[in-house]
């Protein structure tokens, strides 16, 4: 305690010298943590968009459809047979919440005066709307109800396809789309709602029922392209997706011998997931200048203050004071600078962070608003107070070393 009190006593001697050097530390700070809290909460507010709106958590496919999505291939389809496999790992699987099969494929809308492409998903809307709660609620006009926001004979459209053809709720249009042995079909669908482009500015996708699709493609039995999942604790995605790999690799292709399905989390279904890599790299740089002032600053100050009491160190080390003594007594002084300055930055980061998250920032990302309400990140503040201890005490090691080996003698010549 004797200890403590002589080193915040030294640190008070130079006020303005301390005061500015704690203000640079807590900036620092401040600045980590306001970083991973709104960083973060960016980050999931657009992943949660994101997989409740279409992605879903987790994606199964026959093997090599991602690589060929581009196209929506209708003939890389999920088997009858597997696909039953599937649904019944799926159910029984405790940590699946739902799941929802999805045909997808490339077609042609036309009001009969205009016509342009789109891309089509058929869903079950109950399913679908388990498994991607959010996807009725982005439907700006038109039926909203989730269980059954499509019905047979109708299609929900993007508002960019709805303002170039001039189409609204209720108008009639025809699909046009090319089945896997090439015959071209159509069908009348009438629009039973407007959504907002839910792939970007650019999308044109959108949804008709299951039923509409095997009609319009002739289809015969049951072909997926997709089956969408979504789990109970997205925390545990990664745990989850390694676990249904590991069974989905059991069932194989008779003809290749290799697994005939493939899963895919959303990080690797979307470019999204590198922005979220990327701040998550930001981040990174943000810890590693804090780090970087921390050291410039508490060893300039201790170093400063080693040469302004050399008499004084020549003094007490001259009345018996132990070499050791003098090494703990400079020590705590950047400790104790580091930590209440770390300590200032974490109230005033966390209390900006409150007031952000009762205010609740609109941010646009593409067409979607995103309301950041920043949650407080324990992690970085634990993470950036023990940085800052750690960091501090290597940077006053050397001064205090310094400190402790001063001859007596050559101390109290020293002028």
């Amino acid at each position: 305690m004797n200890i403590l009190k002589i080193a915040f006593r030294n640190l008070l001697r130079h006020k303005r010298r301390t005061v500015l050097t704690a203000a640079l530390i807590s900036i620092g700070v401040m600045m980590v943590i306001l970083f991973g809290g709104i960083g973060k909460s960016f980050t999931s507010e657009v992943v949660g968009i994101m997989t409740s709106s279409s992605l879903g958590d987790l994606q199964i496919h026959r093997m090599g459809y991602v690589s060929s999505i581009d196209n929506l291939p209708l003939n890389m389809y999920i088997p009858e047979q597997a696909l039953t496999k599937v649904e019944a790992l799926l159910n029984g699987n405790p940590d699946v919440a739902a799941f929802s099969e999805r045909v997808r494929f490339g077609g042609m809308i036309s009001n009969f005066s205009q016509t342009t492409n789109m891309r089509i998903t058929a869903v079950l809307p109950e399913k679908e709307s388990a498994t991607c709660p959010g996807l009725p609620t982005r439907i700006k006009e038109g039926n909203t109800d989730p269980v059954s926001f499509v019905k047979p004979g109708q299609i929900v459209i993007p508002e960019n396809i709805a303002m170039a053809m001039q189409l609204k709720v209720g108008s009639d249009v025809v699909l046009i789309a090319t089945n896997k042995d090439g015959s071209v079909n159509g069908l009348n669908l009438q629009v039973a709602g407007i959504s907002e482009n839910i792939q970007g500015p650019g999308g044109k996708d959108g949804f008709i029922h299951m039923e509409d699709a095997n009609t319009l493609l002739r289809i015969e039995g049951r072909e997926i392209s997709e089956i969408t999942v979504k789990i109970k604790n997205f925390e545990q995605l990664d745990k989850v997706a390694a676990a249904l790999t590991g069974e989905l690799s059991k069932m194989i292709n008779q003809k290749s011998g290799k697994p005939m399905l493939e899963l895919h989390t959303w990080q690797q279904l979307s470019p999204f997931s590198s922005i979220a890599n990327m701040i998550g790299l930001l981040l990174i740089t943000v810890r590693i200048v804090l780090l970087f002032i921390v050291i410039v600053s508490i060893l300039n100050v201790m170093i400063m203050s080693v040469y302004e009491r050399v008499g004084e160190i020549g003094t007490i080390a001259a009345i018996g004071t132990l070499p050791s003594k003098i090494l703990t007594l400079f020590l705590t002084e950047g400790l104790v600078l580091g930590f209440f300055s770390a300590l200032a930055g974490i109230i005033l980061s966390v209390a900006t962070l409150l007031i952000m998250a009762f205010v609740k920032i609109p941010i646009s990302f593409g067409r979607m608003q995103i309301l950041i309400s920043p949650h407080i990140p324990y992690t970085e503040i634990i993470l950036s107070l023990a940085g800052v201890l750690i960091v501090s005490a290597l940077a006053a090691l050397q001064p205090a070393v310094k400190a402790s080996r001063m001859e007596p003698v050559d101390a109290l010549r020293h002028v």
